[in-house]
């Protein structure tokens, strides 16, 4: 059967494969699809943003895609892929720690990602840990030009994805970082705890806060944030008082382009760069699915 655009190649799917439970038969009911073709489904109505009702008749039933991905979302599947591929790479040596970067983006939801069934105030896992009461909001939030998400997110040295946040798009980046640095976790293939934190981060200004320069401390990361011109103003007021301006590297901090090229991939993901799917732990699901895909390749 011919390769289609945006599907797996031969080398992809090797190094997927070994992530995804085995193709057996079911005790009761039909046999289990053939993964590669359900998973290319899956990337199918990713990468086009297409309603899932439209998918081709080639990768089989859209309802068989559809469970499959929710199958492997409520059990966690998607972040253990991602994880392992993280884990991966850091055992060959490939995976640094020695900087990265993190940043926020804000998505524009569509109309059919409102109207999501209430329940009553639980966690709701918008993040690739552990999950987060956010009070029954689903990651939306209202700003003057509708309903928006904001994905948070973490970056090693080289543009690759360590690990995914949600929240409402009015958010603030500062009041998220804490939530977004504890989803990195990569375990090791050898004995130890697994690395959940870089040596050193790079930040834009929207961090430029005690609380985030505390916050980093108490990790043992070192912080690398410009300084707001009203900071260096109120200093400047106090005279010695003020005390001396936080370091910063001017040539150092030009890497932290890295993380706007990991935010441009994700969206080129389109399900990614809007929002369609009611319930948060869906939209993340569909974040990692293309972060996975940016491992892979």
């Amino acid at each position: 059967m011919p390769r289609h655009r945006g599907e797996l190649s031969d080398l992809n799917w090797t190094k997927l494969q070994p992530f995804l439970p085995p193709e057996r038969a079911k005790k009761r009911g039909h046999p289990w699809s053939p993964h590669r073709r359900i998973v290319n489904g899956m990337l199918w109505v990713a990468r086009t943003g297409a309603p899932g009702r439209d998918l081709p008749r080639r990768y089989g039933p859209w309802q068989t895609v559809y469970d499959r991905f929710r199958r492997w979302q409520r059990n966690g599947r998607w972040t253990q892929i991602l994880q392992a591929l993280q884990a991966q790479e850091d055992a060959a040596g490939r995976l640094h720690w020695d900087e990265g970067s993190a940043d926020s983006t804000i998505v524009r939801a569509h109309q059919h990602a409102a109207g999501a069934p209430h329940r009553p105030r639980r966690a709701v896992r918008v993040s690739t840990q552990a999950p987060i009461d956010l009070g029954g909001t689903e990651a939306l939030g209202r700003s003057r030009g509708g309903l928006t998400t904001k994905i948070h997110l973490t970056c090693d040295a080289q543009g690759r994805p360590l690990g995914l946040h949600l929240s409402a798009g009015q958010a603030s980046d500062s009041k998220q970082l804490e939530a977004t640095l504890d989803t990195i976790w990569v375990p090791r293939r050898q004995r130890g705890r697994p690395r959940k934190r870089v040596k050193r981060l790079l930040l834009d200004k929207g961090y430029s806060y005690r609380r985030c320069r505390a916050a980093l401390r108490r990790r043992k990361i070192q912080a690398l944030i410009p300084e707001r011109k009203d900071q260096r103003a109120a200093r400047a007021r106090k005279g010695l008082r003020g005390g001396r301006p936080p370091y910063f590297d001017a040539g150092a901090y030009q890497r932290r382009s890295w993380v706007e090229r990991c935010i441009n991939r994700l969206k080129q993901w389109r399900r990614v760069a809007t929002r369609y799917e009611k319930r948060a732990e869906s939209y993340l699901a569909m974040v990692t699915l293309a972060a996975i895909m940016i491992w892979l390749n």
